[in-house]
């Protein structure tokens, strides 16, 4: 079993220890804010930060749009389903309400309006004259109509254009032929996906891909991987014992997102772009999405130039005492990765900076904080004592410690997941990116299976614990860019419609 999955018994032993021993909380110097940790370009600066990237892309160099799209929409539909569950009578929630007053808007009704026509005779006007509003929502999420229910977020219509609509699929396909062509005119986007809906997906790029090419003069590269099983954790009963599913086999489960910096570090490219599968906006939107994508490229490729620099230096000799304190003020006020110890000479300088400079490097978006649920950007110590910038879920706080909650809740900040990241180190070489995880950043989640409870282990997530190593610039951006869709009725909102 565990070498099906590629799993040693010393990581599983490691694994079922992490349930008796827990995750360590990281301990904070601060929330990353404006000129204490995050970047907000002047105007001048964002034009040379997109001089910067444009000058990149028409350098020959190879660019990759990487999405995570294996997650089920399931949870956008949680309301619809609690309908259908509910009792005949009892009165329908706001939420319900909304959803049927505004449904014309969606994107998908011409499809769910053909549907209810197959499956009751009736099209969507004459159902809910008849008062069958459970029949549409069957219509709309059951396996014998459009099936939404079980569907991944990628492949449900989210945009209407005139008489056609699009996914977030080609959404991003339309993103990346505006802010990651090449020279040549190569666009490469890679999505992450399930194994069940790998053909779902193949088939919608092999429907639509060719008439996107077309009209942004593009060549457009889609390549696809699924989370690998040597990444799924064990699940552990509440005593911390493996469970044994029915037939003695212990489960084994994903281990979350952060499973995949192993795709990520399969993806051979200079350049990767990380955005979530569901923030994406039509084209009268996009204007300020490819603004923000440029300079955040822009302002990578510019600080990897000098980065490179400072290792060539290092690498071929001693620099002046002056030249690596230029270095380190490079590293503390640019990269904020800072530490509190004494170089007894310049050799011990030296060799600090060249660690802490060969790293992967991201610069990450960062939105102001509105209320949204999720993690944000943190200075924190590392092991090592250094302190960086991290970007922090309340998993990783303990948020029993009433200043150490008072941070959290009190950041500027939110992070809408708009990374960018150079994979390569100053030779050329990949970076084997696992070694830059913290392993001592995954947490413990309680869940079922089958009536019987069970504690899950939560890999690192990708842009929490899995880039914890990582060299890291925050970058504001505005808000306008941080447009998800985590409800159905979300696609009723303007920057939607």
């Amino acid at each position: 079993m565990l070498a099906a999955k590629g799993i040693s018994e010393a990581q599983l032993n490691a694994q079922l220890k992490a349930f008796q021993t827990g995750f360590p909380y990281l301990q904070l110097d601060g929330a990353a804010t404006v000129g204490n940790g995050i970047m907000r370009p002047t105007p001048q600066e964002a034009e040379a930060a997109t001089e910067a990237w444009n000058d990149y892309l028409a350098d020959n160099h190879k660019v990759v749009k990487f999405v995570p799209a294996s997650g089920a929409a399931s949870r956008m539909f949680k309301d619809l389903f609690a309908y259908l569950d509910q009792p005949e009578g009892e009165p329908e929630s706001a939420f319900v309400q909304t959803f049927f007053e505004k449904l014309p808007q969606a994107a998908f009704y011409a499809d769910l309006d053909a549907v209810c026509s197959r499956l009751y005779g009736a099209d969507i006007p004459t159902l809910l004259q008849a008062s069958r509003r459970r029949d549409i929502v069957n219509a709309l999420l059951g396996s014998n109509g459009l099936g939404y229910g079980k569907l991944p977020k990628g492949l449900l219509k989210f945009h209407k254009y005139g008489d056609e609509a699009r996914t977030p699929a080609e959404e991003h396909l339309v993103e990346g032929a505006l802010y990651a062509k090449d020279a040549q005119g190569n666009v490469r986007v890679h999505f992450t996906v399930s194994p069940e809906h790998r053909a779902l997906f193949q088939q919608l790029i092999d429907d639509k891909c060719k008439a996107i090419a077309s009209r942004y003069d593009a060549k457009i590269d889609v390549s696809f991987s699924e989370q690998k099983p040597s990444t799924d954790t064990v699940a552990a009963n509440p005593d911390n014992t493996p469970f044994r599913q029915a037939d003695g086999s212990i489960l084994f489960r994903p281990g979350g997102h952060g499973a995949l910096i192993e795709n990520l570090n399969d993806i051979d490219a200079d350049v990767v772009f990380i955005k979530n599968i569901d923030n994406v906006v039509p084209d009268r939107l996009k204007d300020t999405i490819v603004k923000s994508k440029k300079l955040l490229a822009g302002i990578l490729v510019s600080a990897q130039q000098q980065i490179f620099s400072y290792l060539e230096d290092l690498n071929d000799g001693m620099p002046s005492r002056e030249e690596l304190n230029e270095m380190l003020s490079y590293l503390e006020n640019t990269l904020y990765c800072r530490t509190k110890a004494s170089f007894s000479d310049q050799a011990e300088l030296a060799d600090y900076l060249y660690t802490k400079f060969n790293r992967p490097l991201r610069v990450c978006g960062m939105v102001k904080n509105v209320g949204e649920p999720g993690g944000g950007p943190f200075r924190a110590y590392n092991a090592d004592g250094t302190v960086s910038l991290q970007i922090l879920e309340s998993s990783q706080i303990d948020m029993a410690d009433a200043a150490k909650k008072a941070m959290f809740e009190g950041g500027t900040h939110f992070n809408p997941v708009e990374l960018v990241c150079g994979l390569r180190d100053f030779r050329g070489k990949a970076f084997n990116l696992p070694e830059y995880v913290d392993p001592q950043t995954g947490f413990i989640s309680h869940k079922s299976k089958d009536g019987r409870e069970l504690k899950a282990l939560e890999l690192p997530g990708l842009w929490n614990g899995a880039m914890s190593d990582w060299n890291t610039i925050f970058v504001e951006v505005p808000l306008e860019t941080f447009n998800p869709v985590k409800t159905v009725n979300d696609l009723y909102r303007e920057q939607h419609q």
